[in-house]
């Protein structure tokens, strides 16, 4: 095996016995922009732009049944030209049961990998990197899947892995786990038994019959067997007295459906209270359920969760994992790159290539993927560095990004998917319009429509698909089917140009704002961050302005902003802070737009603070995102504005001024998952002063995070929904001064 080469996976599933197979091919995926400083010609662009291929790693699992072990066998095979890969790590009973098979077929060594060692890597994994892994599921609430944000602190826990049989295991650290029971009741007793009961040899028509089904018909219930409650006990009546109990007395055939219904319950039962019995033994409160045996399917999760709450008096709670059929490929992975220490890296799962929640229930797909037999895929790239919550944030433990989870506001959920459905063919005609000399441009430009539309549809169906569903994970998805077609950044000759001239207004601004008395500059410092903010190509009744009138400039969107008093208005506190208060010690801004927002909004700001004696970390995306400034421009940009402004070239000599990447290639802002180097900065630097700016960093997520130190928050909204959904109209402005509660 070849560790260097971080190839993708795949893994094959096997039904009975929870198998798992995996192998690494390499795949050659993204573009990387490569900027570079042009001499210093009024009528010659800022920087050239030159589009190169880069290798990145990505990891590829796909499920496979048994069925079909040999043309996943052929596909593998097919994939496994020109690699160097000698030996693939497989880990599960068909590590051993198809090694002769593998080793036959491929012609390489299968090496076999513990299993129980295997699925606590895997769930380690996908806790650390996977935001909205774990969920809860309440099927008589409003919101049947409510997920849980990402905790610094995961352990200790209980894995309670589903196969064939049941396995439990208490995980305390990383490496120090311990196999604390079972039962073989578990997976494959539900389809053996219902193979008998049924005659249904398929393991998803089993289930579908069970969804169809009333277990009443078949099982005893308590009142059938008192009348009633019984009160002497607190049992409800409607509580499991005996399962299959009425066939006992009941002189009639019972269905299909009714039968499955019955066996799915009381499996379900009594793998739960197992659970729940383990947990208290061990003074645990957390149960993560693992394996193929629950698939997302409702009924399974729903009798889980009932006899967990049932049996622990609502003291433990059930927990599932959406990708918890893939706990051991990925831990086989990361035993076979242990060389290469992936656990240096952060990773991402990409939504353009994974399958949502449930994407194989056979409740919302019955027929899907019959022929080929795959089931579903997760998708994960890795980052350049690891990502780490923001050391500002008051409590990561309860940080939640986003403002509103669409998940669970219906109505704002059907606005910002018809939203984005009609901007689709925008983005499309833009996407191909960014490569006038690629001859399939236009082709990859309608593949990329056709993904990302299918996408949204799911996502009308399924809102939980890929966790919960906000704006940020829309635009997220968005930018993901974007660069699976190789459009990397549709705007970057947009942004070339707006750069370019926006740097040309630079002193002038400069020296209007210098001729300004103090109190009167402070105003105008802000009314130019909020102006710059106009300038996002993401608003739709921006990009229309922009694009119909091509001389709006800064003055005129100094004209649109809302006069004070603003929508959220705390600028006169603000002001008496910078008047009575010490100079911040250093400000970490996190900058929002290309252009006149950054050049002419952001940077009189950051040189204000400069000359207040305060130290800026200014950090930008560290890839492209509509029209969102980037790391790399932004280091083209500050270089040129020094060249014209002493306070910003000292601030570049002696450090007062550094500029960073946040580790995100996002419009929104997640202060849980920002650039290590960043977050060592800002501890370094003291930093006691937090500006965010802009629609998706402080209106869609950010909104409400509660952090250390004081904090800006300010932006100007750009669409007509949201401001009337905050009491406003468009262009309305919202500026958030917050200091910390002592």
């Amino acid at each position: 095996m070849v560790l260097t080469q971080f190839q993708g996976q795949k893994k094959y599933k096997y039904w009975c016995s929870v198998v798992q197979h995996l192998t690494l091919f390499l795949q050659e995926y993204s573009l990387k922009k490569s900027f570079s400083l042009l001499k210093d010609i009024d009528n010659e662009p800022l920087y050239e732009i030159s589009v190169q291929e880069e290798i990145t790693a990505r990891l590829h699992f796909i499920k496979f049944e048994n069925t079909y072990i040999e043309t996943c066998l052929d596909f593998i095979k097919d994939h496994l030209v020109n690699t160097e890969t000698k030996v693939i790590k497989a880990t599960g009973g068909g590590a051993y049961k198809f090694k002769d098979l593998i080793e036959k077929k491929l012609g390489l060594k299968v090496d076999k990998e513990d299993v129980m060692t295997c699925l606590i890597k895997g769930c380690n994994f996908v806790l650390r990197n996977i935001p909205h892994e774990v969920f809860a599921y309440q099927k008589d609430s409003d919101t049947e899947f409510r997920f849980q944000t990402n905790h610094p602190n995961i352990f200790p826990y209980l894995l309670v892995n589903i196969g064939s049989g049941v396995s439990i295991v208490k995980v305390e650290t990383e490496d120090k786990f311990e196999w604390i029971g079972g039962s073989s009741i578990g997976g494959g007793t539900f389809w053996g038994l219902g193979a008998l009961l049924t005659k249904t040899k398929k393991f998803d028509e089993l289930l579908q019959l069970a969804s169809k089904g009333q277990h009443t018909n078949v099982d005893m219930l308590v009142k059938d067997v008192y009348g009633g409650a019984y009160q002497t006990l607190g049992l409800s009546g409607n509580l499991i007295a005996s399962s299959f109990g009425k066939s006992t007395t009941a002189d009639k055939e019972f269905s299909k459906e009714d039968m499955a219904k019955s066996l799915l319950h009381m499996i379900s039962n009594d793998i739960g209270q197992l659970a729940c019995l383990y947990a208290k033994l061990h003074n645990l409160d957390k149960i993560y359920f693992g394996g193929f045996f629950i698939r997302g399917h409702p009924v399974t999760m729903r009798t889980i969760t009932y006899s967990i709450n049932f049996f622990s008096k609502g003291e433990v709670q059930a927990l599932f994992l959406r990708h918890e059929g893939y706990l051991g490929a990925i831990g086989a992975f990361l035993k076979g790159a242990e060389q290469d220490n992936p656990n240096q890296y952060s990773w991402g799962e990409n939504y353009a290539g994974s399958s949502g929640l449930m994407s194989t229930s056979p409740d919302v797909y019955p027929m899907q993927r019959t022929r080929s037999g795959t089931f579903d895929m997760l998708e994960m790239d890795r980052l350049e560095r690891p990502l780490v919550n923001l050391p500002l944030l008051k409590d990561p433990s309860t940080y939640i990004p986003d403002t509103v989870d669409l998940t669970d506001d219906a109505m704002a959920r059907k606005y910002w998917l018809t939203c984005f459905e009609e901007a689709l063919d925008g983005v499309a005609k833009r996407a191909a319009a960014s490569q006038p000399d690629s001859v399939d441009a236009q082709e990859r430009a309608e593949k990329f429509r056709q993904k990302y539309w299918n996408k949204l549809q799911t996502l009308r169906q399924q809102p939980f698909a890929y966790g919960t569903l906000t704006v940020r994970s829309l635009l997220d998805t968005r930018e993901h089917c974007l660069n699976e077609f190789n459009f990397p950044d549709p705007y970057s000759k947009v942004k070339q140009k707006e750069n370019g001239i926006a740097l040309k207004c630079f002193q002038s601004v400069i020296e209007s704002l210098d001729s300004l008395g103090w109190e009167e500059r402070q105003f105008a410092l802000v009314k130019g961050l909020l102006a710059g903010n106009v300038f996002d190509w993401g608003a739709k009744a921006v990009s229309d302005v922009l694009e119909s009138e091509p001389q709006f400039g800064f003055e005129e969107a100094k004209s649109k902003l809302q006069e004070r008093p603003w929508l959220e208005d705390s600028y006169s506190q603000w002001l008496e802070r910078l008047k009575e208060g010490p100079p911040h010690k250093c400000a970490l801004i996190f900058a929002d737009n290309s252009g006149i927002d950054i050049i002419l909004g952001v940077f009189p700001f950051v040189r204000e603070l400069l000359s207040r004696g305060t130290e800026v970390i200014l950090a930008c995306n560290s890839g492209p995102a509509l029209n969102d400034v980037t790391y790399s421009e932004s280091l083209i940009v500050t270089e040129r504005i020094a060249a014209m402004d002493p306070v910003i070239h000292s601030a570049l000599k002696d450090e007062k001024l550094l500029l960073v990447q946040t580790g995100s290639s996002s419009p929104c802002l997640d202060l849980s998952r920002l650039d290590q180097g960043l977050a060592v900065l800002v501890r370094e630097r003291q930093t006691d002063l937090v500006v965010i700016e802009g629609m998706g960093r402080a209106i869609h997520t950010n909104y409400y995070a509660v952090l250390r130190c004081e904090s800006l928050k300010l932006a100007v909204i750009k669409n007509s929904w949201l401001a009337d959904r905050l009491g406003g109209k468009i262009f309305s402005v919202i500026f958030k001064y917050e200091v910390p509660c002592k």
